[in-house]
């Protein structure tokens, strides 16, 4: 892939430069022939080239006018599938199934990304990405932790995850200021993601961690009674970072079932 190319701020590009990571990451994602593949922000090339060699066949989405036309010229169209645009924008329906979805993603928009390919997830085989690890330790952590938040609770409900490796910042040209991490996702059953109303548990875990130092009498009193959490067991007293992706399962479902009138 052709060098020269001035990293753009407004799209959060810091290139990956480092081998051994390239490697390490390749690993982690082994690609083989005939897989679908969609890369985000393949950048100058970093992990499209091996992605590309291994699959035969590679989708990309690129935001970045300049990197589109260097992999225009790198690539022909039977090699890379190029779709021009912001990838939190993207149909990634339009995409073959089961489709496995990877890339450095932009740090400044990670958190909507996120919520934006989980949408789809019954199209999604897996997906690597490599993250601010302070992102992935959010996603990933268990209840009770300072890291357990509203991002962990939505992604743990419709993914399993795990986080693989640090990258250190020495592994980019510009060196961000942070470590990032390779986080690697894959959709959990159907059947285990039988919450009730996806919408209001999200409205549920919004609320719960909205004011985190405030007991769940305080932040959920729009939607739950003390009534409430004696029927379902919980302690009105705990905070939002106490309960399971399970509990906040549970909450939702028995609003459903026992509330004609739900506020929020």
């Amino acid at each position: 892939m052709p060098q020269g190319h001035i990293a753009r701020k407004r799209f959060g590009q810091n290139f990956l430069s480092d081998a051994g990571i390239i490697r390490q990451i390749i690993d982690a994602i082994a690609p083989k022939p005939g897989e679908a593949i969609v890369e985000i922000g393949p950048g100058l090339g970093a992990i499209t080239v091996p992605l590309q060699a291994a699959c035969g066949h590679l989708h990309v989405v690129e935001i970045d006018r300049d990197l589109i036309a260097k992999l225009k010229q790198t690539w022909s169209p039977a090699q890379i599938t190029i779709h021009e645009g912001d990838a939190l924008k993207f149909d990634f329906g339009t995409l073959p199934a089961p489709l496995r979805v990877v890339g450095n993603l932009p740090y400044n928009i990670s958190t909507p990304l996120l919520f934006h390919f989980a949408s789809y997830a019954e199209r999604v085989r897996d997906m690597t990405f490599m993250l601010q690890k302070e992102v992935v330790d959010r996603m990933v952590a268990e209840p009770d932790s300072e890291a357990y938040g509203r991002l962990s609770v939505m992604l743990q409900y419709r993914f399993n995850m795990a986080s693989l490796f640090d990258v250190p910042p020495t592994a980019f040209k510009p060196a961000p200021k942070v470590t990032s991490a390779i986080v690697y996702m894959q959709p959990r059953p159907a059947s285990e993601c039988s919450c009730r109303d996806e919408g209001l548990l999200g409205k549920i875990v919004t609320a719960a961690f909205g004011q985190r130092r405030k007991t769940l009498r305080n932040t959920l009193r729009d939607h739950v009674s003390d009534a409430d959490f004696a029927a379902l067991g919980i302690n009105p007293q705990a905070r939002g970072e106490t309960l399971s992706v399970q509990d906040y399962v549970r909450i939702t479902d028995y609003l459903v079932e026992h509330k004609t009138d739900l506020a929020g």
